[in-house]
């Protein structure tokens, strides 16, 4: 919702009901609730044809009747969250029954409002309350999101501390990658952040985007430069945050969730190459060894 409109989805068999809560919502200015605020309103008679809109347009609440001619009851309720589960939703009846309300706002609805009692005040008001307990909610959630997140970076950045191999003792430098080559820390960053976006893409729209190569290929960039899991953690954790900056909740989770495959595929990637790396090492050594041996003789 802008500063000035908001979106309004009404789903609604009645004409008469519909036709009360379009000029209801014309005559907003008149309400003292409306503060400025006016409302663009996109009416269906079905929920099937309601679903049909919400994945059409954005809107910012929306007014559900329960008895429509393709769903009635809780069930409404249930199938349009189903379809906009961050979408505050106004249940609309006629009948007295108190259990369907009480029931409506256990199963999350915003706001009740009864047909033979609406007018232009309360109807506003229900909606910018709706509106402001959904923005609540997901402040809420995107605090839980951040903490959860942080516990992963952290859960990561113990991982990392506590592997200790004779490999990794060896090979690894003393400075991590970010102090000791900033540009190309950055660069390693991004490309791995990139990698974020395909493996979502190829997810979601199932393209194939070679992504395990192109880890392998990053791991092997990571080995030249003998980087070590703190430096995967640092990349990991890096991207996920500017990935995470501005985008929507369920975005969010979908960057943490594809990261902690990615994180754990890339250090299995790192640690392939080290082995390969010390073998190789090992073997020059037993060679030259034998040569040694083979002079002195």
């Amino acid at each position: 919702m802008n500063s000035t409109t908001c979106k309004v989805l009404l789903i609604e068999d009645n004409p008469v009901q519909a036709t009360l809560i379009k000029r209801l919502l014309n005559h907003s200015e008149q309400s003292a609730s409306a503060e400025g605020l006016s409302f663009e309103l996109t009416t269906t008679e079905t929920l099937s044809r309601g679903i049909e809109e919400l994945a059409k347009g954005d809107f910012d609440v929306i007014l559900l009747d329960l008895i429509l001619p393709d769903s009635n009851g809780i069930d409404s309720l249930l199938r349009l969250q189903e379809n906009a589960p961050n979408m505050p939703i106004i249940v609309q009846t006629g009948s007295e029954d108190e259990t369907l309300v009480v029931k409506a706002f256990q199963l999350g609805a915003h706001g009740y409002l009864r047909k033979k009692k609406i007018e232009g005040n309360l109807l506003v008001y229900a909606i910018r309350l709706a509106i402001g307990q959904q923005q609540y909610i997901n402040q809420l959630n995107q605090i839980q999101q951040q903490k959860q997140q942080e516990l992963e970076f952290k859960n990561l950045e113990d991982l990392a501390h506590s592997i200790k191999t004779s490999v990794t003792a060896r090979m690894f430098g003393s400075e991590p990658l970010h102090d000791s080559v900033p540009d190309i820390f950055e660069e390693l960053v991004q490309s791995y952040a990139d990698l974020l976006d395909q493996a979502l893409e190829q997810r979601a729209y199932k393209v194939e985007h070679n992504i395990s190569e192109k880890m392998r290929t990053l791991a092997d960039k990571l080995g030249f430069l003998k980087a070590g899991p703190r430096d995967v953690v640092a990349i990991h954790t890096k991207a996920l945050r500017e990935k995470n900056q501005n985008v929507t909740l369920a975005k969010a989770q979908a960057y943490v969730t594809e990261g902690r495959l990615m994180v754990l595929e890339l250090m299995g990637y790192l640690a392939s190459y080290y082995r390969k790396y010390y073998i190789g090492l090992s073997n020059i050594n037993i060679s030259s060894n034998r040569e040694n041996k083979f002079n002195d003789e």
